[in-house]
């Protein structure tokens, strides 16, 4: 998924355009955007050849015209994607909503419970990690996946995963407690502990995050 933020680099014209197709539910034949636009049919093609290029528009079905059918335009999902949803407002209202209700130990339990059942989804993914630098590389590719811009450094001759786009870092400056999903995520996902070694909300520049060694096995428990 790209960020909102390549809707506001693309031209006056290619933004106006996916404005026009976001409120079609069926689509846009050409002649429909020459008027929404004011321009030219070849001018029309060439952005929608550009935006088609890119992901975010796509041939929808044709629409009856009397005639020969239209080609109708739609967007994609991707498309979709580029414009902006405030969902921590809706999110913050819903946490609070639930501290009201419930309880601040509720809540906690919520989030790391959700955390973990995500991360145990994601885990099938990292069980091929051979050692927790592996495990640790297998994570910062999940986290990335998912919008963290996530990468491995090497801190103090160990490696841990830094993430300079928490996709709840709006939320958590009003809840912290909201950081326990990501904790219970990513140890749920690769069976280890993970500790956090800095954080954005305590002024850092991104969040770390240290996988420890895997905890030993029970007693009589399979090799």
């Amino acid at each position: 998924m790209r960020h909102a933020s390549a809707l506001r680099q693309l031209g006056a014209t290619q933004q106006k355009l996916l404005s026009k197709l976001l409120g079609c539910a069926q689509g846009a034949t050409v002649e429909e955007l020459c008027d929404t636009l004011g321009v030219t049919h070849n001018a029309v093609r060439q952005h929608l050849t550009a935006l088609l290029a890119q992901g975010f528009v796509e041939r929808g079905e044709s629409a009856p015209s009397g005639g020969r059918p239209r080609a109708c335009f739609v967007l994609t999902q991707e498309g979709r994607e580029l414009f902006p949803r405030n969902y921590a407002l809706i999110a913050a209202g819903m946490i609070e909503h639930l501290y009201a209700h419930a309880g601040v130990w509720a809540v906690r339990d919520m989030l790391a419970e959700m955390g973990a059942k995500l991360g145990q989804e994601a885990a099938t993914r990292i069980a091929t990690a051979v050692d927790r630098d592996q495990a640790t590389r297998l994570l910062a590719e999940q986290l990335d996946a998912l919008g963290y811009e996530a990468r491995v450094i090497d801190t103090d001759g160990q490696a841990q995963v830094e993430a300079w786009n928490c996709v709840f870092h709006a939320l958590a400056r009003q809840h912290p407690d909201v950081c326990r999903f990501d904790l219970a995520f990513m140890s749920a996902a690769t069976g280890r502990p993970v500790q956090r070694t800095a954080c954005m909300l305590h002024g850092q520049p991104a969040c770390r995050f240290r996988l420890d060694a895997a905890p030993p096995k029970p007693l009589g428990a399979e090799n």
